[in-house]
């Protein structure tokens, strides 16, 4: 019979598809099983650290006991309310694009309408049918014990959950972080929208005002106007994605204002009041005060790790509210047998960033006592996709950070207005830009802007972590024609700078000669 302890859960709207999502997520009547006398390792947080770190100490089959809890969702951030509902709807308004631009390759499409209910349909449907990979069930079958329910530390060997004690001889924090509420006078009031409640919609808000213009602002700003919101975007910064190569972030502005979505920067936010006619947030700009009335304000500034309720002081783990749980290069915390892994205790908020950091938590958990080596946090190349129209893809250091590290570097830039195949695509706005180190091929850094960057940045990734320079790219035979040419393009150009003067006049002598 189902636990009281479990809790039951809701996701709105409880259709079809969201009840199959929380029978596989946070089943409601769950019994958590009996704990074992001593488990090797307890895991608190079920998202992408917790559900890597968990799977990954049962898959050594050597027999470790493993147990699991998680208070909400299985699958945490990335399945419920992050990358899979987003890009869901990210890839509906990309057809939008397309549409927008449909003439200009022949196309003429008199009339665009878009199914704001069905468009959110599809995501939850989608959303639920990827969800049974982080099943409570699936994990069971792993041998993990699954317990749903709020977990604390009660003891330096001992968490407490649902009334039950577990014992451990290792821990796990992977908690995650959530959108932080902007510190907005009368924002709670009115309401207001973060990326935990927006894929609740079902009903398209007219007028859309997103406060924050980093990647999660800026992806959902775009989406929303191409899914026919009215759109404006509040930033405090001089232009979008300030964490960007600066020429990058312009492409994605410049995009932004043709598609008719308002910007104001330099923003200072005033105040929120509710009324019949809507939300009315007041502002200044070069302090002269504005206000604008909208439907629905989407907050997409910044996250808050989740330490609270952990009681985290009975086990000395130092922590600290906005950062999160403090830990050293091997992910170790202040206690030397409770690891953290994820968004708890990282700069770097990605889903492939909290799956590398519980690998490395495994591995120096269970393999370094036995002088098997510890990896680091700090010797990971970790790329990052901003996914707008143009996608920005990153990996390794920017110019700014180059320079701050005094890494003497140069940069290759191809336009992509250069590689055939984006002319083809009518997808000429974006480069590719790539940094080595003067006077060798080291590749240190790079940013590509294309409709599909993502896809391409892992060939850059890839060249850096196997220390792979750009000679030894340009040797790469790329297919033709592709986009990702541009790679090789940047190689390419690489190598004709070896080719000085005095070398071309030596290679001239010898063709004399032949």
């Amino acid at each position: 019979m189902p636990n009281p302890a479990v809790e039951a859960v809701r996701v709105l709207p409880m259709d079809e598809h969201n009840q199959t999502l929380v029978s596989y997520v946070h089943p409601n009547d769950w019994v958590n099983p009996i704990p074992t006398a001593t488990y090797d390792l307890v895991v608190i947080g079920a998202g992408t650290a917790g559900l890597v770190v968990a799977a990954g100490a049962a898959g050594l089959d050597i027999g470790l006991k493993v147990a699991l809890i998680e208070k909400h969702l299985m699958g945490g951030d990335c399945l419920n309310v992050g990358c899979v509902p987003s890009k869901c709807i990210i890839r509906s308004s990309r057809v939008v694009g397309e549409l927008w631009s449909a003439k200009d390759f022949g196309i003429n499409v008199p009339n665009i309408e878009v199914d704001f209910c069905a468009v959110m349909e599809r995501m939850r449907r989608l959303r639920a049918g990827i969800s049974h990979h982080d099943s409570a069930t699936r994990f069971q079958k792993l041998g993990i014990d699954v317990f749903l329910g709020n977990g604390h530390f009660s003891s330096n060997s001992t968490i407490e959950v649902g009334g039950q004690t577990l014992r451990f001889k290792k821990a796990v924090i992977a908690t995650g972080a959530r959108a932080v509420h902007p510190p907005l006078s009368g924002i709670e009031e009115a309401g207001f929208l973060t990326n935990e409640t927006v894929f609740s919609l079902t009903d398209r808000p007219q007028r859309l005002a997103v406060i924050g213009g980093g990647p999660i602002g800026c992806e959902l700003a775009q989406a929303f106007r191409r899914l026919g919101c009215e759109v404006v975007v509040f930033h405090r910064g001089s232009h979008l994605l300030n964490k960007e190569d600066a020429d990058a972030a312009n492409i994605i502005q410049n995009a932004f204002l043709r598609e008719e979505i308002r910007l104001v920067l330099n923003a200072q936010m005033q105040r929120v009041e509710k009324s019949s006619a809507g939300k009315t947030i007041y502002f200044k700009v070069n302090d002269r005060l504005e206000s604008i009335t909208v439907d629905e304000i989407l907050a997409g500034a910044g996250r808050a790790p989740n330490v609270e309720g952990l009681n985290l002081e009975a086990v000395g783990v130092d922590f600290d509210s906005r950062k999160g749980v403090k830990v050293n290069d091997y992910l170790q915390t202040t206690n030397p047998k409770i690891y953290a892994a994820g968004d708890i205790c990282m700069d770097w908020k990605f889903t492939h960033a909290a799956d590398a950091a519980a690998r490395i938590a495994i591995k120096n958990m269970f393999f370094s006592p036995f002088g098997l080596g510890r990896s680091k946090l700090s010797d990971l190349t970790m790329p990052r996709v901003t996914f707008t129209d143009p996608e920005i893809a990153h990996v390794g250091l920017s110019e700014t950070e180059a320079h701050n590290q005094g890494i003497a570097i140069n940069t290759i830039l191809i336009p992509l207005s250069q590689v055939d195949r984006a002319i083809a695509d009518g997808e000429t706005e974006g480069f590719f830009k790539i940094h080595h180190k003067q006077g060798s091929d080291h590749i240190v850094g790079a940013t590509i802007v294309a409709r599909h960057a993502g896809e391409m940045i892992s060939e850059v990734t890839t060249a850096i972590v196997g220390k792979l320079g750009l000679s030894t790219l340009s040797g790469v035979i790329h297919p033709y024609p592709t986009q990702a040419e541009g790679i090789k393009k940047a190689a390419d150009a690489y190598r004709r700078t070896l080719l000085t003067p005095q070398t071309k006049r030596l290679l001239a002598f010898l063709s004399r000669l032949s």
